[in-house]
């Protein structure tokens, strides 16, 4: 009784810590400063309920790589802008034009401005150079649908570079597109990959899986096609999983 009775109280202590985030995600989601477009995205790709599983809370210092065109900084800055601190890194330009003009997200700070993402002549996939963080004690890396871009070496160089800028119990967090197990590249499948290798990499990195959720799993997406096509694009299947730094 009494174990039950602490984990109990335990739930309840972590469901009233994520409240204050929810609260924070709600409002920011609402935030004038998305776009429609990004807008629409939000039932397909469920970030509050992405952002809960990883474990998310408003004092975090978070990195988040490869960011794109901001659809999640422009949902992480509002919510770490009091108590936390958001990082964005590799890739940042196009983001940087957008977010950093505007007075709620002027705060977010672009790190790793030495890294080299490029494509070597003819490559289907990117290489990273020059990947450290320059940050230590970092409570959370996440990458969103960006795992497949790179090769093995630049996956290799990512992976290193979140473990040594995270402290000890960081969560680290991938979601991507699936590739079905052991599959060969082909002109439909650039965009996936393998989760099973993703976990294996990630591991070989030093961290540990400690969790995955089906919330972005689609049964109709029979990981036949490029994530692009208009009879995918929107309903394709990504793994979430998050890993764990168990040494320093």
């Amino acid at each position: 009784m009494k174990l039950l009775l602490i984990t109990l109280l335990s739930f309840s202590i972590h469901a009233q810590d994520f409240k204050t985030v929810e609260d924070k995600l709600t409002s920011a989601l609402k935030s004038e400063s998305r776009t429609e477009k990004e807008k629409e995205r939000d039932r397909n790709r469920r970030p509050i309920s992405t952002l809960k599983f990883m474990g998310l809370r408003d004092n975090m210092k978070v990195v988040e790589l490869i960011p794109g065109g901001g659809w999640y900084s422009k949902l992480l800055a509002p919510t770490l802008k009091d108590n936390g601190e958001l990082y964005l890194a590799y890739g940042t330009g196009r983001v940087e034009k957008k977010l950093l003009n505007n007075k709620d997200l002027d705060h977010v700070s672009i790190t790793a401005k030495e890294a080299k993402l490029y494509r070597k002549d003819g490559a289907k996939f990117y290489s990273l150079e020059n990947a450290d963080l320059g940050l230590k004690k970092m409570d959370m890396v996440l990458t969103f649908r960006n795992y497949h871009n790179f090769d093995f070496e630049g996956r290799k160089a990512m992976n290193d570079a979140a473990y040594k800028a995270l402290k000890k119990g960081g969560i680290y967090g991938v979601v991507d597109h699936t590739r079905r197990h052991m599959q060969g590249d082909d002109n439909e499948n650039r965009r996936r990959i393998d989760p099973v290798l993703a976990i294996k990499e990630i591991q070989d990195a030093g961290f540990i899986l400690v969790d995955y959720t089906d919330l972005h799993y689609r049964p109709d997406d029979e990981l036949r096609y490029e994530v692009g096509r208009k009879t995918v694009t929107g309903n394709t299947d990504r793994f979430t999983m998050k890993f764990k730094k168990v040494k320093k």
